[in-house]
């Protein structure tokens, strides 16, 4: 992929990617690699004239693009631009669209962490026991600055990218989502939000 992180900053391009079937197929081109909007249909069990016009749109706003590297002429295969997209919520929040698309992603997001944690449930009896200890949840509350929630998150994302090179090899690694969350909460003892 050309870049690491698409920061987006106009509301009409985070609401382009803010659809449900648009934001799949970002997600499977951005784990699984590039693919015909064929593939993709039989995938996520969509027509491929709808994986097909979503990929369009995607590619207009300039999240994925035609891979260069396809098998052949007639091959119209699909990759994502990006790894991660990003945007402001306070630049988002200026306008209904704005708001309307972050709000959607977030929603997204944990629905993908639902989905993962029940899959993993339902699976648990499948995987070794390395990775039954290994994965979990865990809720940690401390006080911290908005800044400093700012610089973990810049921190564990490097890490976590850097831990993702270092196993790429491992015959023992597995696609991992992680998810990063951190939220404050009304502090009652110190009489403020």
């Amino acid at each position: 992929m050309d870049h690491e992180v698409f920061h987006v900053h106009d509301p009409r391009t985070l609401k382009a990617v803010a659809h449900p079937l648009r934001v799949r197929l970002l997600g499977e081109l951005r784990t699984t690699g590039p693919a015909t909007a064929t593939e993709l249909a039989g995938r996520l069990g969509e027509s491929s004239g709808s994986t097909s016009y979503h990929l369009r749109q995607l590619a207009r706003y300039g999240f994925v693009e035609q891979d260069p590297g396809r098998r052949d002429r007639r091959e119209r295969r699909w990759r994502a631009i990006h790894r991660f997209t990003s945007w402001s919520d306070v630049e988002m929040a200026a306008t209904a669209e704005g708001r309307e698309a972050a709000a959607f992603l977030r929603r997204r997001q944990l629905e993908k962490l639902t989905a993962d944690v029940e899959n993993f449930e339902r699976e648990r009896d499948l995987w070794s026991e390395a990775w039954v200890e290994a994965a979990g949840m865990s809720d940690l509350v401390v006080r911290l600055s908005p800044a400093t929630v700012a610089s973990l998150y810049e921190r564990v994302s490097a890490m976590l990218l850097e831990a993702g090179e270092r196993d790429r090899d491992d015959p023992d690694a597995r696609l991992v989502a992680v998810l990063l969350a951190a939220h404050p909460r009304r502090d009652p003892v110190a009489g403020h939000a």
